[in-house]
């Protein structure tokens, strides 16, 4: 009878120890690659400072690129958690293949194109300068591959001076890449984003482009299908657009999107 007794104690003992341990364990750890345009990547680096203050048990790896080239690795296979474009475009190609998490895409951010020159430039104050035979280079995003690029064809289309821009054009390979052309005076001006422009103090805006000669700059979120942290990435994504990430984006000349 005392064995049986110690036995039924024992028991009873187990069962309800072993919902507490449940309960009580740490939330495990996860490692989130974000793959993200060129364009965000001082917002996103101090994003990343207050986000893991918050969250001590997830690390974000950030990958920036162009919205294309950052497209093709997720196609090819890249293990990629967050995918964050300058352009609609490269987003609706994944979403097409069935590559992004059911219910996760939205709409993140706004941004304004603008033309730069050096800062102590004189010579170019509007987009029609840069047909003057004085302008010898223009740095430009690729087309293909960079929105600003492909954004800023259609600004040059609409004012009619692409024929006269085009042979003048230093291609660059992100948005950032054309910034540092102006940057070290290897081109005479460049178009980019607003909030590019505002990160330097080695370039000065002369010119915004008006609205209605290109499309909306809007940068969209989502999480991948094959993202193995997929609650992690979720939340993430979720604090992109609190309060704390606003105040950041909007310093670095970036609007929050409508209903983000």
């Amino acid at each position: 009878m005392f064995l049986s007794l110690l036995l039924v104690v024992g028991c009873n003992s187990t069962t309800t120890l072993n919902p507490r341990a449940t309960t009580s364990a740490a939330p495990e750890s996860a490692t989130l690659t974000i793959s993200a345009a060129a364009s965000l990547k001082d917002a996103m680096q101090q994003i990343q400072q207050s986000y893991t203050k918050e969250k001590p048990n997830v690390k974000l790896t950030y990958n920036f690129g162009s919205s294309g080239a950052l497209q093709q690795q997720i196609e090819q296979g890249a293990g990629v958690d967050v995918f964050i474009s300058a352009a609609t475009k490269q987003m609706d190609a994944l979403d097409k293949k069935g590559l992004l998490l059911e219910g996760t895409r939205k709409d993140l951010l706004k941004n304004q194109v603008v033309l730069v020159v050096p800062q102590k430039s004189t010579q170019v104050t509007d987009f029609k300068d840069l047909t003057k035979p004085s302008v010898k280079k223009i740095a430009l995003g690729e087309p293909k591959s960079v929105p600003a690029g492909e954004y800023a064809q259609q600004i040059l289309t609409a004012l009619k001076i692409l024929d006269a821009v085009k042979p003048k054009a230093v291609y660059a390979k992100d948005v950032r890449q054309a910034l540092n052309y102006v940057e070290s005076g290897n081109a005479d001006a460049g178009i980019v984003y607003l909030s590019d422009a505002k990160s330097s103090p080695k370039v000065k805006i002369v010119k915004t482009a008006p609205e209605n000669t290109h499309k909306s700059v809007v940068y969209p979120v989502a999480v991948l299908k094959s993202s193995k942290n997929a609650d992690a990435a979720k939340d993430f994504v979720q604090f992109l657009s609190n309060n704390q990430a606003k105040t950041t984006f909007e310093n670095q000349g970036f609007t929050l999107a409508t209903g983000s």
